[in-house]
């Protein structure tokens, strides 16, 4: 495969977009969180609640779950408002957000909770389901210190953080972090969603005009560590900073 150049707004191979990471935006939830990745801002809140599905009662665990959607102008064209059913892709974006956050934590730490993650996708220039997990991880952080302020929990139920990441091959090169005109182009993409520890939770990774090996498995898996020890990095700042 050919070495990465500079790409079509400038960046290298291995550079993520602008990344910028904003707790605590939301006062009425019990966390929040915005993350901008380039063009692409997504907005994710976390909300507590008292009680467990049905299907959970007397097992003495929590529950942790998503919702995903896209404003109607996040895009380019305006799409419809999901209203009632929601689409397959809505569906599967959602559960890929709630199996993410799930793999992190300990569910038996927080026994008779749900945290529900909202993630509302502003503007969508690729990567949304990556920004939203990246996002959620925060907000669920936040609302689980708060759940522990308020005596309803022990201790953090989290046993290690998350994000995720995607890579593709454009123009016969690795990249990192596209943005919709490369997810748009790519030969192959994936999405990586990688614990802080390096621990891989899901990989959604298709040949969209081209076959891959294993060489091109590989070498995107390195890719996408990469940027995720990139993300778990800033998530961790600012974690540290403070609201």
């Amino acid at each position: 495969m050919a070495k990465a150049t500079a790409r079509h707004d400038g960046r290298k191979a291995k550079q993520l977009r602008d990344l910028s990471i904003s707790r605590g935006i939301n006062p009425y939830a019990e966390g929040s969180c915005m993350v901008r990745a380039g063009g692409t801002q997504v907005y994710a809140v976390a909300s507590v609640e008292k009680s467990v599905p049905r299907w959970m009662s007397d097992q003495g665990r929590g529950w942790v779950t998503a919702e995903y959607s896209m404003l109607p102008r996040a895009n380019r064209e305006r799409s419809r408002r999901e209203r009632g059913q929601i689409g397959g892709r809505t569906q599967e974006i959602q559960r890929l957000i709630g199996r993410s956050l799930r793999a992190v934590t300990d569910l038996s730490r927080m026994p008779n909770l749900t945290i529900t993650l909202d993630c509302d996708v502003l503007l969508a220039d690729g990567g949304t389901r990556c920004a939203s997990i990246t996002a959620a991880y925060v907000a669920l952080h936040d609302a689980l210190t708060w759940c522990k302020a308020e005596g309803l929990i022990e201790k953090s139920p989290l046993v290690d953080s998350v994000a995720a990441v995607s890579v593709g091959i454009v123009d016969g090169k690795a990249v990192l972090d596209l943005d919709y005109p490369e997810d748009s182009s790519a030969a192959v993409d994936a999405n990586f969603v990688i614990t802080g520890k390096g621990r891989l939770v899901e990989i959604q990774m298709t040949g969209e005009e081209a076959t891959f090996d294993e060489g091109d498995l590989a070498e995107l898996l390195a890719l996408a560590k990469f940027g995720v020890r990139k993300l778990t990095a800033a998530q961790r700042d600012v974690l540290k900073a403070g609201r």
